[in-house]
C-alpha cells in the first residue's frame, strides 16, 4: 500500500539523516541518566533517532506497524499505534535485563469497512444445505421477522457468533478481497451473501468507511 511504503521510505531517510549528520559536541548537550529523562528529552527532541544516536548512544529499532481493526488488538503494538499520540514516549517495558521504550513517531491513515457478519461452514453443512438456510436467514433479516445480531447469535460458526455478528471496524487489506469488493459495491444497511472457499457469509455493511489510524512508525529504544 502507498501509505505503508511512504513508512518506509521515511524510515529509510531518517535513518540516513542519523549516519551522515556530525555529531554535535558532547559538552554542548547533556545526556540524561534516568528514564523520565530520557523520555521527556525523546519527546522534544526535532530528529528523535539522530538523538537515540549521537547523544543517549542508545541501540534502537524501527518499526511499521499496521493497525488491522479499531478494537480487539493482537498485541501491544498495535495498540500504542492506534491510541498512543505521536511523539510520546511509552514504558519502560520488557524484562529487567532486556528493557526499552517506545516512541510513536508518526502515524497515517487508512480506510476502515464496519461489517456484520453471519457465517455458516460448508466443512459441515453441503453448499446446497447452506444455500437454503442461507436465503431462509435473509427473508427472515429482510422481513423484520428476526434481527441480524439474532440470526447471528444463533447460526453463525465463525467467532463472531459471540459478538452477535459484529466484526467491528476492519482495515482496508484485511478482508478477504471479495468480500471486500461485495462491501465496497454494496449500501450501508444492506444485507447480502457471498460465498468463499471456507463457506457462506451473510454480510451487512453496518456503517459507511471511514477513515482512521492505520499505520504507525515506531521507534524502540533499549535501555
Amino acid at each position: 500500500m502507498k501509505i505503508y511504503i511512504g513508512l518506509i521510505l521515511l524510515f529509510i531517510n531518517l535513518n540516513l539523516q542519523a549516519q551522515q549528520k556530525a555529531p554535535p559536541p558532547a559538552a554542548a548537550i547533556p545526556v540524561p541518566t534516568t528514564i523520565p529523562q530520557i523520555k521527556a528529552e525523546l519527546e522534544k527532541s526535532p530528529n528523535p533517532l539522530l538523538y537515540t544516536k549521537q547523544i543517549l548512544k542508545k541501540r534502537f529499532k524501527i518499526d511499521t506497524i499496521v493497525v488491522t481493526r479499531t478494537k480487539l488488538f493482537s498485541s501491544l503494538a498495535d495498540s500504542l499505534a492506534y491510541h498512543g499520540k505521536e511523539k510520546k514516549v511509552y514504558g519502560p517495558y520488557g524484562s529487567k535485563d532486556n528493557r526499552f521504550l517506545v516512541q510513536l513517531l508518526m502515524k497515517a491513515p487508512n480506510q476502515f469497512f464496519h461489517v456484520n457478519q453471519i457465517f455458516i461452514d460448508t466443512s459441515l453443512f453441503s453448499r446446497r444445505r447452506a444455500d437454503s438456510l442461507g436465503n431462509v436467514i435473509i427473508e427472515k433479516i429482510r422481513s423484520g421477522a428476526s434481527t441480524f445480531e439474532e440470526m447471528a447469535a444463533t447460526y453463525s460458526m465463525g467467532g463472531e457468533g459471540s459478538t452477535k455478528g459484529d466484526l467491528g471496524w476492519i482495515a482496508r487489506g484485511v478482508m478477504l478481497p471479495q468480500m471486500e469488493h461485495e462491501v465496497i459495491n454494496h449500501k450501508k444497511g444492506e444485507v447480502f451473501k457471498m460465498w468463499s472457499s471456507n463457506g457462506l457469509h451473510i454480510l451487512r455493511k453496518a456503517e459507511d468507511p471511514k477513515q482512521d489510524t492505520g499505520f504507525a512508525l515506531m521507534m524502540q529504544v533499549f535501555l
